[in-house]
């Protein structure tokens, strides 16, 4: 698992800095900045998650009390409410070293990484 996350990150990072065209001075304030920013949403989403995932894969959900249910959903509201303000702290720091245009830019190249991300996951379970 850490080795493919760290292959998807060396691709992430060829293609941001094509897709931004950043700057050597750029890319040196950028990839701290984003290095932290991806490593907390990436930890946010997954170690905050990981029991109401469990309990979805294990069918576990079916049988799952009103209460619990509300405590998971407060938990989800939660952790939504922590990724809001993570992504929002972080372009208020990106506004310091990119223009608005490419900080655009990077919001287009995220979503584009993640598509063609996603369409590679797919074109290879086809092939299986």
């Amino acid at each position: 698992m850490k080795e493919k996350k760290e292959q998807i990150k060396s691709l992430k990072v060829a293609f941001f800095t094509t897709e931004l065209d950043l700057t050597t001075n750029e890319a040196e304030k950028f990839w701290p900045l984003y290095n932290t920013f991806d490593d907390k949403q990436f930890e946010l989403r997954h170690q905050k998650m990981r029991a109401f995932m469990k309990r979805m894969r294990d069918g576990s959900l079916d049988r799952i009390t009103e209460k619990e249910a509300n405590n998971f959903l407060a938990q989800m509201e939660d952790t939504e409410e922590e990724l809001y303000l993570l992504r929002k702290k972080f372009m208020q720091n990106l506004k310091v070293i990119f223009p608005a245009v490419k900080i655009l830019k990077l919001r287009k190249a995220e979503e584009d990484f993640n598509r063609k991300l996603l369409q590679q996951y797919r074109n290879k379970g086809q092939k299986k």
